[in-house]
């Protein structure tokens, strides 16, 4: 399967793209804004040259792709806020170039990363099939950006209901490669672990769905091997987790160390959401079954991230 990959240095994607080499019988081209800022020679699909990865000026419209996966965007809330309403302008340039291709090869397939903001701020409770999106439409703020930017992607997909797109709505992801400079919680737990250092985290809880490369692979490899539609589905696992048993459990089981420091260690670039995930079980349609709990998955990446940054440290020369 022929696969063009936009915002291939995203986080997610680089996760994906692993999983397609590592499965076997996908071609991807990966395409991103600067390859010589981006991909290090030592990033293991340009090592291995696996795959082609080349600029978006040299995306031809005559090549013919099975499908087309769309990452652009930002997913760490510290550049989402920076960013501001510059992210209306990113994501529907991208989506254009997106939809002006189905509209030449109908046959082909769009899947575009969305997320849970799109329902908007309202997050008092799951999410369900039935939830409405919610903004403040005369007292926009900031924050909404991200939010609105979604949506309005989704609502022109709708609105093409002759074109092949599936919009997915990730609520939480974490991979054994997050950075440990982004701006979420478990980004935090793994300097913290990495450091020996005491985390420092807000009073109030909320309640996480944190898929993991393998779920997020199988969900995408089920949606391109279906029958295709115009649809949009919300990703789950087996169970979400609330951010104390998390805490307590990482505690438990890798000795973190952590102290409730009060509301100025909550990041809050895209709002607050105290049940940050949904109950849509539309996904199954495709035929996704997840294998992993919020809790099962981060402690399996968590104990992969480890044991890598221990190799590290023993292939250091010491001399």
């Amino acid at each position: 399967m022929k696969l063009a990959i936009f915002g291939a240095n995203s986080h997610i994607a680089q996760d994906l793209v692993a999983s397609f080499a590592n499965h076997g019988g996908y071609d991807c081209h990966l395409f991103v804004r600067d390859i010589t800022s981006v991909f290090a020679e030592a990033d293991p699909i340009v090592k291995r040259q696996l795959f082609t990865v080349s600029e978006y000026a040299e995306f031809d419209q005559a090549t013919h792709y099975d499908a087309i996966l769309n990452f652009v965007g930002v997913g760490d809330p510290e550049r989402a806020k920076a960013m501001g309403p510059t992210i209306f302008e990113v994501t529907e340039r991208y989506d254009q170039l997106a939809m002006a291709y189905l509209k030449r090869y109908p046959a082909s397939k769009y899947i575009f990363l969305s997320s849970g903001a799109a329902y908007g701020g309202n997050f008092e409770v799951p999410v369900s099939e039935g939830t409405k999106a919610v903004f403040s439409i005369n007292e926009l703020r900031a924050q909404d950006w991200y939010s609105v930017a979604k949506f309005c992607a989704e609502c022109r997909h709708r609105a093409h209901a002759e074109m092949n797109i599936v919009d997915v709505r990730v609520f939480g992801y974490f991979s054994s490669k997050q950075s440990l400079d982004a701006r979420f919680l478990l980004s935090d737990i793994l300097k913290a672990l990495k450091t020996g250092g005491v985390l420092g985290v807000s009073p109030e809880n909320m309640v996480r769905d944190y898929m993991v490369p393998s779920d997020f692979f199988q969900l995408i490899a089920s949606i391109l091997s279906s029958p295709p539609t115009n649809a949009v589905v919300d990703c789950y696992t087996l169970q979400p987790v609330d951010k104390f048993t998390l805490l307590s459990t990482v505690k438990s089981t890798y000795g973190l160390e952590y102290d409730v420091v009060g509301e100025h260690a909550k990041v809050n670039a895209t709002g607050t959401k105290s049940n940050y995930y949904s109950l849509n079980r539309h996904a199954a349609m495709f035929g996704f079954k997840p294998g992993e709990s919020s809790m099962s998955g981060i402690l399996k990446e968590i104990e992969v991230h480890l044991a890598s940054a221990e190799g590290e440290e023993c292939n250091i020369d010491h001399s």
